[in-house]
């Protein structure tokens, strides 16, 4: 994409080189770094020796009008962690940004649990700004469930739809809505990364490690991520990986370490479970929906490994066992 216009000027162009301290004429070699679905990133050096990202946003899951301004005002806010990329820019005109490459790998549950839970904490731990301009639901929590009521309707009104998946849904978002959602007064608000999926932390055993994509970050609490982090709609989705009861304790526990008296965690124990019930009815909500979308005549398969755990998150079973052990107990009891 970079290598077509309009990007293959605007590249070699002041507006993009005097933002990094280069004079017009400077040749930059960008490397594909990787893609998904609304952005497109290249690595590339400096001549100064610093490793650059550029990102080119294409759309926005959010609905925003500018969302790689949005998610460079989220990079601003979050530099005093330490843990997410320096932005360098921004030009919201051509949909782009840049930032500091970070080295790592990505995260394993089975030996890296500990670390996550620092990453989330010095984090968690960055004051809000006054005047931040991201979005702050009214209740995070609510917000959530709304959103899965409006995926799950594609599912629910197709004819193909399984009798026994939509009664299972129906009950997962039945008992869900039935909890109390409202969050106490005074209750800490930070700024959240709402999609801590393993792939998106970068693992430097020996060396500090990271937190990146930070397409949709809002202001919420602190345990809409580590509910995130933590529920099998999020562990097994890349990974065959399911925290086991113990697992989450200890993360929870190290968690708490690591913000060491830094803000009041008092109130996570009676929070985190309900944020593991709105996040496993908003994955396989998810779910359901693209399933659908998988599905339709003449659609040509794009991911045959998603495809595969659309599939298994939508199976009686593995919905049974979030209604009986995420939604109706407490595994921090």
């Amino acid at each position: 994409m970079i290598h077509t216009e309009p990007y293959k000027t605007y590249l070699r162009s002041p507006d993009f080189l005097a933002p990094l301290g280069l004079p017009l004429g400077t040749e930059l070699n960008f490397l594909p770094l990787g893609q998904g679905e609304y952005n497109l990133n290249y690595r590339f050096r400096h001549p100064d020796g610093r490793e650059l990202v550029l990102r080119i946003n294409r759309g926005s899951q959010m609905h925003l009008a500018d969302q790689i301004g949005y998610e460079f005002s989220a990079l601003q806010n979050l530099v005093p962690s330490g843990r997410t990329p320096k932005p360098l820019f921004c030009d919201s005109e051509k949909n782009l940004l840049v930032m500091e490459y970070l080295p790592g790998r990505p995260l394993r549950y089975e030996t890296d649990l500990a670390t996550g839970a620092e990453i989330l904490a010095d984090i968690h731990a960055v004051a809000v700004p006054v005047n931040c301009s991201l979005i702050e639901p009214a209740n995070p929590l609510e917000a959530i469930i709304d959103e899965c009521r409006q995926m799950v309707q594609h599912y629910y009104q197709w004819e193909q739809a399984d009798r026994e998946v939509v009664r299972l849904l129906e009950a997962l978002e039945r008992e869900i809505s039935a909890k109390n959602l409202s969050a106490p007064a005074g209750i800490r608000k930070c700024i959240v990364n709402t999609e801590v999926n393993s792939g998106n932390f970068l693992i430097n055993p020996g060396a500090r490690s990271y937190l990146v994509d930070w397409e949709k970050p809002v202001i919420s609490e602190p345990a809409q991520d580590l509910g995130h982090f933590l529920v099998p709609t999020t562990t097994f989705w890349k990974t065959d990986v399911i925290l086991t009861p113990e697992d989450i304790r200890y993360f929870v526990n190290c968690y708490d370490q690591a913000v060491a008296g830094r803000f009041d965690t008092a109130s996570l124990h009676e929070r985190l479970p309900l944020y593991f019930t709105v996040t496993c009815l908003r994955g396989v909500t998810w779910c359901a929906m693209a399933y659908r979308e998988y599905c339709q005549p003449g659609r040509a398969l794009r991911n045959a490994d998603t495809f595969g755990k659309l599939k298994a998150y939508l199976r009686p079973d593995f919905l049974e066992n979030l209604l009986k052990n995420y939604v109706r107990k407490d595994f921090l009891a």
